[in-house]
């Protein structure tokens, strides 16, 4: 599945220039955008200002959770079809199963190494 437009949404700054740096390994024809705020997001998309093909989510977040942006996107009918794929450091059966079941269009665990990253990726992009 290639997706052209992403949204990153973590609160760490250097993950966030972790994640960008892989994509920008894997393929230049993809646009991420990245935010440090479910919340933010969520007013962003509510606004049609950012209008992605898939979000990568961190579930561990101040002021709005990964999976209480996921369930509040999740009952809008606007934008419920986008997709939503968990990208966190949790790797528990038991989360990765909740939030599939909150509507997450997949999981992925945050790998240690950059270069696993760009392999995690690389399918998503190219």
């Amino acid at each position: 599945m290639k997706y052209k437009n992403i949204l990153l949404i973590d609160d760490d700054v250097d993950d966030q220039d972790i994640f960008k740096t892989a994509v920008g390994d894997i393929t230049d024809d993809v646009n991420c955008i990245a935010l440090t705020s479910g919340a933010e997001a969520l007013l962003k998309l509510e606004a049609k200002l950012i209008i992605p093909d898939v979000i990568f989510l961190d579930l561990n977040m101040p002021v709005m959770s990964g999976q209480q942006f996921l369930v509040e996107i999740k009952a809008s009918e606007r934008l419920m079809q986008i997709p939503v794929i968990i990208f966190s450091t949790s790797s528990y059966p038991a989360t990765i199963t909740m939030m599939k079941n909150l509507g997450a269009h997949d999981f992925i665990t945050k790998p240690n190494k950059f270069d696993k990253l760009v392999e995690i990726l690389t399918p998503f992009l190219s």
